[in-house]
Formats: structure tokens, C-alpha cells, sequence
């Protein structure tokens, strides 16, 4: 999907539907596509590390890497229910985090992406999500 001209007055010209196209790469796992939406200079911050923002992955590289391993640790994840919202450089994607730990428990989880972007691109993806316990293992 081409990302298209907001109404908004807006460098970026990211819309609604580039951050529900980027939802669906992360659904498709689809590294590739992720990395399209992203600067080279690209900024990740993750839910949960040791610093008060997460853990920051900065640069193509570095965020290829940290994007591909939310599959490994949870190979079936996938982000639904996803309502977006740009405005100008500025954007937001709610979604439920849905998968199964290595231990089989169930995660079920609401969370928040906040989104600077430039050039037309995802700049900083900057992630927050609901600390909740993981429901027992599906039987």
C-alpha cells in the first residue's frame, strides 16, 4: 500500500492507512516491509529494559534486529484490533498484543505505539504496553 497525502498539513505525508499497512507487516512478519516504513536514521524503543525508555535501538541495523526478535521470543504474535491516528509529523497505532510464551501461557495485552515520522517515513517508534500477567497455556 502507497502511503498518501494527509488532509493534514504535513511534511511527512504519512496517513492512517501507512500505519495500518506497517500493522500489517508486523502481522505478516514481513521484516522486509518494516523496514520500507523507517528512516535510516530510525529510532526503537522498546515496552520494557533496563533504561527509563525501554531499550533503544537506533539505525537500520539495530532495529532490523530488535524488530525480528518480538518473533522469535513470541513466534505467533500478532497486533489486532489496531486504531490509528496521524497528525502532521506525529502519529499514534493502538492494537492488542496477542501470542504464546515459550512456557505456552497466552499473552493478551493493549498497547500504544507513539510515532514521530520525516520525510514520509516512520522516524521513532516508540512503544508502550500494559504489564499484565499471561492467561494459562490454551488446552
Amino acid at each position: 500500500m502507497t502511503a498518501q497525502p494527509s488532509s493534514s498539513s504535513s511534511s511527512s505525508s504519512v496517513t492512517t492507512e501507512t500505519l495500518a499497512a506497517f500493522s500489517d507487516a508486523w502481522n505478516r512478519h514481513d521484516i522486509d516491509a518494516l523496514m520500507g516504513f523507517m528512516t535510516e536514521d530510525c529510532i526503537f524503543q522498546t515496552a520494557a529494559g533496563p533504561d527509563a525508555c525501554g531499550t533503544r535501538h537506533v539505525g537500520t541495523e539495530a532495529v532490523r534486529k530488535a524488530f525480528a526478535a518480538a518473533w522469535q521470543a513470541v513466534p505467533d504474535a500478532q497486533w489486532t484490533d489496531g486504531r490509528h491516528f496521524v497528525h502532521g509529523d506525529f502519529g499514534t497505532s493502538q492494537w492488542t498484543f496477542t501470542g504464546t510464551a515459550a512456557d505456552g501461557s497466552r499473552i493478551e495485552t493493549d498497547g500504544i505505539d507513539v510515532f514521530t515520522f520525516r520525510g514520509g517515513k516512520i522516524h521513532l517508534k516508540n512503544v508502550f504496553r500494559k504489564a499484565r500477567p499471561n492467561l494459562p497455556a490454551a488446552r
